[in-house]
């Protein structure tokens, strides 16, 4: 019995073939993306909560609300992409890689959260109404536009390979539009007068969070429960080993995201002839990486005449 092991330099080990150009770069990119951010949206978060105080506005303060949450979750975010370039130990033979799926996913609680204190606020706010200034809520929520979406457009080459910086980046996309909104609805306060207006628009905000998030909290929970990823196909995976040459049959097939960015597998195949060599296990490896974008594979060669004993698949 052998095996062989991959080491993760066939196809950089990334989930997603969109990722290959230019990664190399990327960390240092995105570290100074984080860092831009989260300087940019801290200092938007105090002026749009300090003008919603005064100006006892609904609709800035659950934006500003909305921002903080994204605050946090981008330093999540970054503590997890950083996390997950730190090398592997004797405890954690992995390394961090894992780091990422959990900072996906306590990012999109956050939001969730966030989501449940807005609308706890609006409604008494629209049980209890009060008059607001429109003119002020439009100028305020038009600079959140302007940062929310720079800040959005340095995440966005990095949102197709990888569900930390697509979460980054839908945080960012999702406040400039919830800022454009607010910008509208300050300019229906200013011309029909109706305070309801801003409670109701913090209602949407919150709709727009969880829309938002939805999809990233899923794929979070998917990750951290060792799923296997959307883009692959089981049965495919299966299908290709077993139609190499000499293979009578795969039993014990896992296929799982190790990190945000990268899809691991082991499998055992069953070679009645025996192990064919070092050569074959390198083929194997190439054909997963290029077809299904597996960059760590560990494979399991048996002898033996196809048949399923015990706890095959």
């Amino acid at each position: 019995m052998s095996a062989g092991h991959s080491h993760g330099h066939h196809g950089h080990g990334h989930g997603h073939s969109h990722g290959h150009g230019g990664h190399s770069h990327a960390p240092d990119d995105f570290g100074r993306a984080f860092a831009i951010g989260i300087a940019l949206n801290t200092v938007y978060v105090a002026i749009e909560a300090g003008y919603g105080f005064w100006i006892g506005s609904m609709a800035l303060l659950a934006d500003a609300g909305h921002n903080l949450s994204d605050i946090l979750g981008l330093i999540i975010a970054w503590t997890g992409a950083t996390l997950a370039k730190r090398p592997a130990s004797k405890r954690f033979t992995f390394g961090f890689r894992g780091s990422s799926i959990l900072a996906a996913l306590f990012n999109g609680v956050l939001l969730l959260v966030a989501v449940g204190l807005i609308a706890q606020e609006a409604i008494q706010r629209i049980v209890y109404p009060a008059p607001v200034a429109g003119g002020t809520i439009m100028l305020v929520a038009a600079i959140g536009i302007v940062i929310n979406g720079a800040t959005a457009m340095l995440f966005a080459r990095g949102r197709k390979g990888d569900i930390n910086i697509r979460g980054a980046y839908l945080h960012m996309a999702a406040d400039a539009a919830v800022s454009a909104g607010v910008v509208i609805a300050g300019a229906l306060i200013l011309w029909t007068g109706a305070s309801w207006i801003d409670p109701a628009t913090s209602l949407l905000i919150g709709l727009v969070i969880l829309l938002s998030t939805w999809g990233l909290l899923r794929d979070a929970v998917m990750m951290s429960l060792a799923a296997v990823p959307e883009h692959i196909d089981t049965d495919d995976v299966r299908e290709e080993l077993e139609g190499m040459e000499g293979v009578a049959q795969v039993h014990h097939l896992h296929i799982w995201n190790m990190s945000t960015t990268e899809t691991a597998l082991t499998a055992h195949i069953v070679m009645p002839a025996g192990h064919p060599g070092d050569p074959f296990l390198v083929m194997v490896q190439e054909r997963l990486s290029a077809r299904f974008h597996i960059g760590h594979s560990t494979i399991q060669i048996e002898r033996g005449d196809g048949d399923c004993h015990d706890d095959c698949d």
